[in-house]
């Protein structure tokens, strides 16, 4: 008899430590693959693997505009606070960055046809949505986004382009008939000569 409730035991100490197993490598490896498990989430209408997916931050949020909206959180949550969970098919996803317990990736919003930014925490053992953090102010972006980037180079590409007026002299006058400007007026004859 005593055998038998020490195998007992043992079974069930074995059962519990695989679940906790199980359940701390539940969470997400990645950011990456924290959108793909809420954007299928959202699909499959699954409240609970959305509230998963959600910081304590980003939960509580839900929870007060929830309330103030005199709304449950299952409609809150229902497209995980992110315009790129309407999409059809799963959006293309760009550009993760991860410092510390912050990451991000770029998911296209083909609606807006843009990259938008969307940001992580690693929380309670996995890559969790951190909308939440953002609001509150904790969340500390892991680095600029290829979009910024992209925009970055763009403005000083343009800025290269633009030409730059000379320096006006400051004895220099409409009324001054000395001025350094000299118009030339060109005509047909005129290009002709050149």
């Amino acid at each position: 008899m005593k055998f038998q409730n020490s195998q007992n035991f043992f079974g069930l100490c074995l059962v519990m430590i695989v679940a906790l197993l199980n359940f701390s490598c539940s969470g997400a490896k990645s950011p990456t693959e924290a959108y793909q498990i809420l954007y299928k989430a959202v699909k499959a209408k699954d409240t609970g693997k959305i509230k998963q997916m959600m910081s304590k931050n980003t939960l509580a949020l839900a929870e007060s505009q929830a309330q103030r909206q005199n709304q449950t959180i299952e409609k809150v949550l229902e497209n995980g606070f992110l315009a790129t969970t309407f999409s059809d098919t799963m959006p293309q996803i760009r550009d993760e960055r991860i410092k510390d317990e912050f990451g991000a990736v770029e998911v296209y919003n083909q609606k807006e046809s843009k990259w938008e930014d969307t940001f992580f925490i690693n929380e309670g053992g996995g890559w969790k949505l951190a909308v939440g953090d953002l609001f509150k102010g904790s969340f500390k972006m892991p680095d600029k986004s290829k979009a910024q980037k992209e925009q970055e180079m763009s403005n000083s590409s343009m800025n290269d382009m633009v030409p730059v007026a000379p320096i006006a002299d400051a004895n220099i006058s409409p009324a001054n008939n000395n001025s350094k400007v000299k118009t030339v007026e060109v005509t047909p004859e005129n290009k002709s000569k050149k």
